[in-house]
Protein backbone atom coordinates (compact mmCIF):
# COMPACT_ATOMS: atom_id res chain seq x y z
CA UNK A 1 0.00 0.00 0.00
CA UNK A 2 1.13 3.84 -0.75
CA UNK A 3 1.33 6.24 1.91
CA UNK A 4 1.28 9.78 0.98
CA UNK A 5 2.34 12.55 4.04
CA UNK A 6 0.02 16.21 3.66
CA UNK A 7 1.34 19.11 5.11
CA UNK A 8 0.20 19.85 8.77
CA UNK A 9 -2.22 22.98 8.20
CA UNK A 10 -3.69 21.24 5.12
CA UNK A 11 -4.40 17.97 7.50
CA UNK A 12 -5.60 20.06 10.26
CA UNK A 13 -8.58 21.48 8.03
CA UNK A 14 -9.18 18.69 6.45
CA UNK A 15 -9.67 16.78 9.76
CA UNK A 16 -12.34 18.91 10.56
CA UNK A 17 -13.84 18.12 7.36
CA UNK A 18 -13.48 14.76 7.57
CA UNK A 19 -15.21 15.00 10.89
CA UNK A 20 -18.37 16.13 9.33
CA UNK A 21 -18.79 13.54 6.69
CA UNK A 22 -18.44 11.09 8.67
CA UNK A 23 -20.88 12.04 10.60
CA UNK A 24 -23.46 12.73 7.63
CA UNK A 25 -22.18 9.28 6.45
CA UNK A 26 -23.19 7.86 10.07
CA UNK A 27 -26.59 9.25 9.92
CA UNK A 28 -27.55 8.42 6.32
CA UNK A 29 -26.40 4.62 7.04
CA UNK A 30 -28.15 3.92 9.86
CA UNK A 31 -31.36 1.94 9.71
CA UNK A 32 -34.55 2.73 11.42
CA UNK A 33 -33.69 0.63 14.34
CA UNK A 34 -30.28 1.83 14.76
CA UNK A 35 -28.02 -0.82 13.08
CA UNK A 36 -25.59 -0.08 10.79
CA UNK A 37 -24.12 -1.32 7.97
CA UNK A 38 -20.58 -3.22 8.10
CA UNK A 39 -18.52 -2.54 4.69
CA UNK A 40 -14.75 -2.32 4.10
CA UNK A 41 -13.26 1.33 4.15
CA UNK A 42 -11.09 3.52 1.84
CA UNK A 43 -8.24 2.32 3.66
CA UNK A 44 -8.81 -1.25 2.83
CA UNK A 45 -9.65 -2.73 6.04
CA UNK A 46 -11.27 -6.03 6.12
CA UNK A 47 -14.82 -6.42 7.08
CA UNK A 48 -15.86 -9.31 9.78
CA UNK A 49 -16.70 -11.95 8.01
CA UNK A 50 -13.20 -11.40 6.06
CA UNK A 51 -11.98 -11.33 9.16
CA UNK A 52 -13.48 -14.49 10.67
CA UNK A 53 -12.48 -16.39 6.85
CA UNK A 54 -8.89 -15.19 7.98
CA UNK A 55 -8.74 -16.46 11.04
CA UNK A 56 -10.49 -19.70 10.09
CA UNK A 57 -7.69 -19.69 7.34
CA UNK A 58 -4.76 -19.25 9.45
CA UNK A 59 -6.25 -22.05 12.68
CA UNK A 60 -4.84 -24.49 10.23
CA UNK A 61 -8.12 -26.85 11.00
CA UNK A 62 -8.76 -29.08 7.72
CA UNK A 63 -12.85 -29.00 7.09
CA UNK A 64 -14.76 -29.62 3.87
CA UNK A 65 -15.41 -32.74 1.89
CA UNK A 66 -12.51 -34.29 -0.39
CA UNK A 67 -13.68 -36.23 -3.88
CA UNK A 68 -10.54 -39.01 -4.73
CA UNK A 69 -11.29 -40.48 -7.95
CA UNK A 70 -8.69 -42.99 -7.40
CA UNK A 71 -7.83 -46.37 -9.76
CA UNK A 72 -9.73 -49.49 -8.98
CA UNK A 73 -6.66 -51.38 -7.40
CA UNK A 74 -6.66 -48.21 -4.82
CA UNK A 75 -10.44 -49.75 -3.37
CA UNK A 76 -8.93 -51.49 -0.43
CA UNK A 77 -6.10 -48.99 0.75
CA UNK A 78 -7.78 -45.70 0.05
CA UNK A 79 -10.99 -46.54 2.18
CA UNK A 80 -8.58 -47.48 4.66
CA UNK A 81 -7.14 -44.20 4.70
CA UNK A 82 -10.20 -42.18 3.90
CA UNK A 83 -11.92 -43.14 7.08
CA UNK A 84 -8.32 -42.79 9.04
CA UNK A 85 -8.10 -38.82 7.37
CA UNK A 86 -11.77 -38.24 8.69
CA UNK A 87 -10.55 -39.51 12.06
CA UNK A 88 -7.68 -37.21 12.59
CA UNK A 89 -10.11 -34.18 10.92
CA UNK A 90 -13.04 -33.95 12.45
CA UNK A 91 -15.88 -32.86 10.33
CA UNK A 92 -14.45 -33.69 7.44
CA UNK A 93 -15.68 -36.35 4.79
CA UNK A 94 -13.97 -38.24 1.94
CA UNK A 95 -15.64 -39.53 -0.77
CA UNK A 96 -14.69 -41.47 -3.66
CA UNK A 97 -15.18 -42.71 -7.16
CA UNK A 98 -13.08 -45.89 -7.95
CA UNK A 99 -13.07 -47.16 -11.89
CA UNK A 100 -10.53 -47.65 -14.48
CA UNK A 101 -7.68 -44.93 -14.75
CA UNK A 102 -8.53 -44.20 -18.41
CA UNK A 103 -12.07 -43.54 -17.84
CA UNK A 104 -11.80 -41.78 -14.37
CA UNK A 105 -9.12 -39.39 -16.29
CA UNK A 106 -11.79 -38.86 -19.04
CA UNK A 107 -14.65 -37.75 -16.39
CA UNK A 108 -12.10 -35.23 -15.03
CA UNK A 109 -11.65 -33.47 -17.98
CA UNK A 110 -15.05 -33.96 -18.94
CA UNK A 111 -15.94 -31.74 -15.97
CA UNK A 112 -17.04 -33.90 -12.89
CA UNK A 113 -16.28 -32.29 -9.73
CA UNK A 114 -13.63 -33.74 -7.75
CA UNK A 115 -10.40 -32.87 -5.72
CA UNK A 116 -7.78 -35.52 -6.27
CA UNK A 117 -6.67 -37.61 -8.62
CA UNK A 118 -4.86 -40.83 -7.99
CA UNK A 119 -3.73 -42.82 -11.10
CA UNK A 120 -2.39 -46.37 -12.03
CA UNK A 121 0.00 -45.31 -14.55
CA UNK A 122 1.63 -41.83 -15.57
CA UNK A 123 0.16 -42.20 -19.34
CA UNK A 124 -3.70 -42.14 -18.11
CA UNK A 125 -2.42 -38.99 -15.51
CA UNK A 126 -1.19 -37.21 -18.35
CA UNK A 127 -4.61 -37.29 -19.69
CA UNK A 128 -5.86 -34.84 -16.88
CA UNK A 129 -2.49 -32.64 -16.59
CA UNK A 130 -1.98 -32.33 -20.50
CA UNK A 131 -5.99 -30.89 -20.55
CA UNK A 132 -4.59 -28.52 -17.44
CA UNK A 133 -6.89 -29.67 -14.78
CA UNK A 134 -4.14 -30.50 -12.15
CA UNK A 135 -3.02 -27.91 -9.78
CA UNK A 136 1.10 -28.67 -9.45
CA UNK A 137 3.11 -31.94 -10.65
CA UNK A 138 1.85 -35.50 -9.99
CA UNK A 139 4.11 -37.16 -7.54
CA UNK A 140 4.29 -41.47 -7.45
CA UNK A 141 3.49 -42.36 -4.07
CA UNK A 142 3.82 -46.25 -5.13
CA UNK A 143 4.38 -49.23 -7.73
CA UNK A 144 2.75 -51.93 -8.73
CA UNK A 145 3.33 -55.36 -9.86
CA UNK A 146 1.53 -57.66 -12.08
CA UNK A 147 0.47 -61.38 -11.15
CA UNK A 148 -1.93 -64.10 -12.69
CA UNK A 149 -5.02 -64.71 -10.47
CA UNK A 150 -6.24 -68.70 -10.74
CA UNK A 151 -9.26 -69.82 -8.87
CA UNK A 152 -8.41 -71.51 -5.54
CA UNK A 153 -6.26 -74.59 -5.43
CA UNK A 154 -5.10 -73.57 -9.44
CA UNK A 155 -6.83 -76.51 -11.11
CA UNK A 156 -5.54 -75.75 -14.31
CA UNK A 157 -1.99 -75.90 -12.58
CA UNK A 158 -0.78 -72.42 -14.44
CA UNK A 159 2.82 -71.80 -13.19
CA UNK A 160 4.01 -69.22 -16.06
CA UNK A 161 2.68 -66.74 -18.36
CA UNK A 162 3.13 -68.85 -21.23
CA UNK A 163 0.29 -71.31 -19.59
CA UNK A 164 -2.07 -68.63 -20.39
CA UNK A 165 -1.84 -69.24 -24.44
CA UNK A 166 -2.68 -72.75 -23.73
CA UNK A 167 -5.99 -73.55 -25.73
CA UNK A 168 -8.73 -73.87 -24.25
CA UNK A 169 -8.19 -71.80 -21.53
CA UNK A 170 -10.34 -68.90 -20.66
CA UNK A 171 -8.33 -65.92 -19.72
CA UNK A 172 -9.18 -62.45 -19.03
CA UNK A 173 -7.36 -59.37 -19.25
CA UNK A 174 -8.28 -55.67 -18.32
CA UNK A 175 -8.86 -53.51 -21.36
CA UNK A 176 -5.33 -51.84 -23.29
CA UNK A 177 -6.52 -48.69 -22.58
CA UNK A 178 -6.14 -49.06 -18.75
CA UNK A 179 -2.98 -49.34 -16.68
CA UNK A 180 -3.22 -53.06 -15.68
CA UNK A 181 -4.50 -53.82 -19.26
CA UNK A 182 -1.27 -51.68 -20.65
CA UNK A 183 1.14 -53.32 -18.19
CA UNK A 184 0.00 -57.04 -19.27
CA UNK A 185 0.38 -56.16 -23.07
CA UNK A 186 3.91 -55.08 -21.87
CA UNK A 187 4.74 -58.01 -20.64
CA UNK A 188 3.36 -60.28 -23.22
CA UNK A 189 5.44 -58.33 -25.90
CA UNK A 190 8.32 -58.47 -23.47
CA UNK A 191 8.36 -62.23 -23.83
CA UNK A 192 7.14 -62.79 -27.15
CA UNK A 193 3.84 -64.08 -26.28
CA UNK A 194 0.40 -63.88 -27.92
CA UNK A 195 -2.71 -63.92 -26.08
CA UNK A 196 -5.97 -63.87 -27.14
CA UNK A 197 -8.44 -63.24 -23.89
CA UNK A 198 -12.09 -64.59 -23.64
CA UNK A 199 -12.73 -60.75 -22.59
CA UNK A 200 -10.96 -57.32 -22.12
CA UNK A 201 -12.40 -55.66 -18.52
CA UNK A 202 -12.64 -52.08 -17.70
CA UNK A 203 -10.80 -52.49 -14.68
CA UNK A 204 -8.98 -54.79 -12.60
CA UNK A 205 -11.70 -55.62 -9.89
CA UNK A 206 -14.05 -56.91 -13.05
CA UNK A 207 -11.01 -59.01 -14.01
CA UNK A 208 -10.12 -60.39 -10.50
CA UNK A 209 -14.16 -60.78 -10.14
CA UNK A 210 -14.74 -63.36 -13.61
CA UNK A 211 -12.04 -65.72 -11.89
CA UNK A 212 -13.63 -65.36 -8.41
CA UNK A 213 -16.53 -66.13 -10.27
CA UNK A 214 -15.03 -69.01 -12.44
CA UNK A 215 -16.04 -67.93 -15.37
CA UNK A 216 -12.68 -67.72 -16.26
CA UNK A 217 -9.86 -69.76 -15.52
CA UNK A 218 -7.50 -67.02 -15.23
CA UNK A 219 -6.63 -63.32 -15.13
CA UNK A 220 -3.89 -60.81 -15.57
CA UNK A 221 -4.41 -58.08 -12.72
CA UNK A 222 -1.69 -56.78 -10.09
CA UNK A 223 -0.66 -58.43 -6.71
CA UNK A 224 -2.57 -55.96 -4.73
CA UNK A 225 -5.86 -57.28 -6.23
CA UNK A 226 -4.71 -61.13 -5.24
CA UNK A 227 -3.89 -60.32 -1.33
CA UNK A 228 -7.06 -58.14 -1.35
CA UNK A 229 -9.24 -60.87 -2.28
CA UNK A 230 -8.37 -62.67 0.64
CA UNK A 231 -8.24 -66.03 -0.68
CA UNK A 232 -10.68 -66.49 -3.13
CA UNK A 233 -7.79 -66.58 -6.15
CA UNK A 234 -4.40 -68.36 -5.56
CA UNK A 235 -1.43 -65.40 -7.06
CA UNK A 236 1.12 -67.04 -9.64
CA UNK A 237 3.91 -64.77 -9.88
CA UNK A 238 5.66 -64.32 -13.38
CA UNK A 239 9.19 -62.86 -14.21
CA UNK A 240 8.10 -60.75 -17.04
CA UNK A 241 6.01 -58.83 -14.65
CA UNK A 242 9.73 -57.26 -13.57
CA UNK A 243 9.47 -55.54 -17.04
CA UNK A 244 5.71 -54.07 -16.84
CA UNK A 245 5.46 -52.45 -12.97
CA UNK A 246 3.50 -49.22 -13.06
CA UNK A 247 3.98 -45.89 -11.25
CA UNK A 248 0.91 -44.34 -9.36
CA UNK A 249 0.86 -41.03 -9.40
CA UNK A 250 -1.24 -38.51 -7.27
CA UNK A 251 -1.82 -34.74 -7.87
CA UNK A 252 -4.93 -32.20 -6.01
CA UNK A 253 -6.83 -30.80 -9.37
CA UNK A 254 -7.08 -27.47 -10.40
CA UNK A 255 -10.79 -26.91 -9.55
CA UNK A 256 -10.63 -28.66 -6.17
CA UNK A 257 -13.95 -27.13 -4.12
CA UNK A 258 -11.83 -28.54 -1.32
CA UNK A 259 -8.21 -27.29 -1.90
CA UNK A 260 -6.56 -27.84 1.56
CA UNK A 261 -8.44 -30.68 3.00
CA UNK A 262 -7.30 -32.16 -0.91
CA UNK A 263 -3.95 -31.51 0.19
CA UNK A 264 -4.02 -32.80 3.48
CA UNK A 265 -5.57 -35.98 2.28
CA UNK A 266 -2.01 -36.05 -0.41
CA UNK A 267 0.08 -35.71 2.04
CA UNK A 268 -1.58 -38.74 4.38
CA UNK A 269 -1.45 -40.85 0.93
CA UNK A 270 2.65 -39.52 0.98
CA UNK A 271 3.31 -40.43 4.87
CA UNK A 272 5.08 -42.66 6.25
CA UNK A 273 1.96 -43.67 7.92
CA UNK A 274 -0.05 -44.01 4.40
CA UNK A 275 2.82 -46.07 2.94
CA UNK A 276 2.77 -48.35 5.92
CA UNK A 277 -0.96 -49.43 4.78
CA UNK A 278 -0.07 -49.18 1.18
CA UNK A 279 3.05 -51.51 1.60
CA UNK A 280 0.61 -53.78 3.74
CA UNK A 281 -1.62 -54.33 0.74
CA UNK A 282 1.20 -55.34 -1.50
CA UNK A 283 2.05 -52.17 -3.40
CA UNK A 284 5.54 -51.26 -3.59
CA UNK A 285 7.85 -48.15 -2.45
CA UNK A 286 7.71 -45.60 -5.40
Amino acid sequence: MTTRTVPRTRRAARAVALGATVLLALSACSSPDGSSSAKQDSSGSASSSDASSSDASSSGKVTGTVTVFAAASLKESFTTLGKRFEKEHPGTTVTFSFGGSDSLAASITGGAPADVFASASPKTMAIVTDAGDASGTPATFVRNQLEIATPPGNPDRITSLKDLTRSGLKVVLCDKEVPCGAAAQKALGASGLKLTPVSYEQDVKAALTKVELKEADAAVVYKTDVRAADGKVKGVEFPESADAVNDYPIVRLKDAQSADAAEAFIALVRSAEGRKVLTGAGFLEP
